[in-house]
């Protein structure tokens, strides 16, 4: 196994409060939404997937579920291919979709499997399409009031949990790329799936405890671009008041925390994928981010952390990185 040790010499309360938040949840599902620039960036790549070890380790039940957009880009750009935005999504043709397919399930996927089965033999790499996982319907999108055409982006109509639950069962970590093939499997085609509503739709199907969502900000802002710090906490009626204020990439990631709570998750975090360590410090008494809550936001026991009822004020985290290497020493 490879070495998981420490990057840093904290070994303080921060470090001690996350373990005891990740022994409350032995057990519990927790879905990981990987997204964003931390995508890029070899030492985030890393630090999630020691975490992601470090959860199943410490008796939890990690799902993934990731995107690629970072490599997407980078790939359409190199082949001369053009896909633009519309209402936070990206337009894409049946020759995109192709490209879209080859990067997150033969580029993306088998890179973040390799790193975390660095540290043993526990991600398993899939898409929607196997075991019939996820199945899609199209999805208009929506830009400057206008109903816009996006083809072949589909949003989840139905979520197969067969597979994912083998996998846990045996103790593994699936990994699920978000594309997924149309639903009544007409024409063969497979949608390229927004990854924040189908980490949503993965949750509630599973029952899961929690979403954490990995993003390029701190957490949800109440306007974008953001103006102030981001949200610390609310409910989905909360939520749900702030969604016509909110454009661009925050849009969808909003709607998807609002589908999974209304799905039955416990609770929806978002969490700044740029900081090392931040989905362990979701589960200690100063977890960073925004928490959504599916009833009235309440603070809860001291000892906070994911779906727990952590403190009301959900603030940053204080102190340096978490020390991944001493949690698993600790298992």
């Amino acid at each position: 196994m490879a070495e998981l040790g420490a990057r840093t010499s904290d070994r303080g309360p921060d470090l001690l409060s996350c373990l005891a938040g990740l022994r409350a949840h032995r057990g519990a599902t927790v879905v990981l939404k990987f997204g964003g620039n931390a995508m890029v960036d070899r030492e985030l790549k890393e630090s999630f997937a020691r975490s992601a070890v470090l959860l199943r380790y410490a008796g939890l039940r990690p799902v993934v579920v990731h995107g690629g957009g970072p490599q997407i880009d980078a790939h359409l750009r190199r082949i001369g291919l053009r896909a633009p935005f519309a209402g936070g999504l990206r337009v894409t043709t049946p020759e995109v979709a192709d490209e879209v397919r080859m990067v997150l399930a033969g580029q993306v996927q088998r890179e973040l499997v390799g790193l975390i089965n660095a540290h043993g033999p526990f991600a398993v790499g899939l898409t929607g399409e196997d075991a019939g996982t996820l199945a899609a319907v199209k999805r208009w999108g929506r830009a400057d009031g206008r109903r816009v055409d996006l083809g072949r982006v589909g949003e989840v109509a139905e979520v197969r949990t067969g597979l994912l639950a083998a996998l846990l069962a045996d103790g593994r970590i699936p990994v699920l790329s978000s594309i997924a093939p149309a639903a009544d499997r007409s024409d063969g085609a497979v949608y390229n799936v927004n990854a924040d509503t189908a980490a949503a739709a993965v949750a509630g199907a599973l029952g899961a405890d929690s979403l954490l969502m990995l993003t390029d900000v701190p957490g949800l802002y109440r306007s974008w671009p953001p103006q102030g710090p981001p949200v610390e906490q609310l409910d989905a009626d909360g939520l749900a008041r702030m969604l016509p204020a909110l454009a661009g990439g925050m849009a969808p990631k909003a709607a998807a925390c609002l589908a999974a709570l209304r799905a039955g998750v416990g609770e929806v975090r978002m969490l700044d994928g740029r900081v090392p360590g931040a989905v362990l410090r979701a589960f200690g008494p100063d977890a960073p981010g925004t928490r959504v809550v599916a009833g009235a936001a309440s603070g809860g026991p001291a000892s906070g952390g994911v779906a727990s009822g952590g403190p009301a004020s959900g603030g940053a985290a204080s102190g340096g990185p978490v020390d991944e290497g001493a949690l698993l020493a600790l298992r």
